[in-house]
């Protein structure tokens, strides 16, 4: 229940120190696993003290505990090592302190860390965090390589030797941090971001050289293991521990087998890449001076070809054609011209010998009125009337005089 206070009715320090007390001691005694950072033993104190750390965490508890509870594994726990504790949290109103009085101490086995490994591997698998779809390819040449590893460690050294090396040239930004211990992933995780936000870094390495499983358990740790996931940057493993692979190898984007596997890896070689591109030279120059000769060759035979060879052969052919068919086309419009002209004749020949002019000729004449139309019947002109007569050779009126009716005839003046 929430304490009523006010600035005119404040709260005894000691009243608060005993509600504090009174709110711990009703959690009971519990079970708590974590990684001992100190012992501290005093010659003759029946009591000892610990430094329990939460490896994932930056939080500590005291813990205390006999003397008689702390011998029984002394010989197989020390400083850096799992326990489980268990104990009942203590309130020290005096100092306003907050301790863990254990009764029980155990050391976490191998083969339970271990155990637990493998159900936290199953449970990151199922989300999809080793699935090699997730797998980014690392950049060709970077140019600048990210380095998170201990100070001045074996690791450190083999990447920078073996990579400037292979590339003399290249660029590190080395993050020193803890490789073991309990202050290994907070510090690698706050490299591995640091660096990830830098745009001038292209990969990300992250080496130790080896180790016992126990000190290789921070490589594990779930929050690491999902901060590589949620890095944009490419990361290399590189903890160089072939039996028991820590999960980072599985979740990063390329798994070397020791630091200078993944400086190989990483950071291509000038020699090689010198000899590539000669390689690529050759290959060049062979491919084009093998096209060249082929086409070469290609124009040689066209040019041979008798077409090519004396071209004036083909025009003088051509030639010859042409005279021919000009020739035949005049021989065609000749023929043509003649026939035409001969039907032209034969036709006019009729149309001469049916014109009325050819009827006049032979002493037949054409009787017109004055309105110009031929007179066909007697009975179409009256008695005096003047006709016009047409013969062969002009023109002259005549004047009808009484018409025969039975020979037809007409008079004439």
């Amino acid at each position: 229940m929430a304490v009523q206070t006010t600035a005119e009715q404040p709260m005894p320090v000691g009243e608060v120190s005993r509600l504090i007390g009174g709110w711990i001691d009703r959690l009971g005694a519990v079970w708590v696993e974590g990684q001992i950072t100190q012992i501290s033993r005093r010659p003759g104190a029946g009591v000892v003290f610990l430094t329990l750390r939460d490896p994932s965490h930056d939080i500590s508890l005291t813990v205390t505990c006999f003397r008689g509870v702390f011998d029984r594994v002394a010989d197989v726990i020390g400083e850096g090592a799992r326990v489980v504790v268990f104990g009942k949290p203590e309130w020290y109103a005096p100092r306003g302190q907050l301790s863990l009085r254990a009764t029980d101490l155990r050391a976490v086995g191998v083969g339970e860390l271990l155990a637990r490994l493998e159900a936290l591997k199953k449970s990151l698998a199922s989300e999809g965090l080793f699935a090699p779809e997730r797998k980014r390819p690392l950049p060709f040449l970077p140019g600048c390589v990210g380095l998170v590893t201990g100070r001045a460690s074996a690791a450190e050294r083999d990447v920078l030797q073996n990579a400037r090396l292979r590339w003399p040239a290249v660029r590190f930004a080395v993050r020193n941090v803890a490789v073991q211990g309990v202050h290994a992933v907070p510090q690698v995780i706050e490299a591995l971001q640091g660096l990830d936000a830098d745009p001038e870094v292209d990969v990300i390495i992250v080496a130790r050289g080896g180790g016992s499983v126990e000190d290789l358990l921070p490589f594990s740790d779930e929050a690491l293991i999902r901060a590589v996931s949620a890095a944009r940057t490419p990361v290399v493993s590189a903890i160089g521990h072939e039996p028991d692979s820590p999960l980072l190898d599985l979740v990063a984007d390329l798994r070397a087998s020791t630091p200078t596997d993944a400086a190989k890896r990483t950071v291509p070689d000038v020699g090689e890449e010198q000899s590539r591109v000669r390689q690529l030279r050759e290959r060049g120059r062979w491919v084009l001076e093998t096209y060249l000769d082929r086409e070469e060759r290609g124009l040689a035979a066209a040019v041979s070809r008798p077409v090519l060879a004396e071209p004036q052969r083909m025009i003088a052919g051509r030639a010859e054609e042409i005279e021919a068919l000009v020739a035949r086309s005049r021989r065609t419009l000749g023929h043509l011209l003649e026939r035409a002209e001969a039907d032209l004749t034969h036709t006019r020949a009729r149309v001469v010998a049916l014109s009325p002019a050819a009827t006049l000729r032979r002493g037949y004449a054409v009787l017109q009125r004055a309105d110009g139309a031929a007179v066909r019947d007697p009975a179409e002109v009256a008695s005096g009337e003047t006709l016009r007569a047409r013969v062969a050779e002009g023109a002259f009126t005549v004047t009808v005089d009484e018409p025969d009716q039975e020979q037809g005839r007409a008079g004439q003046r």
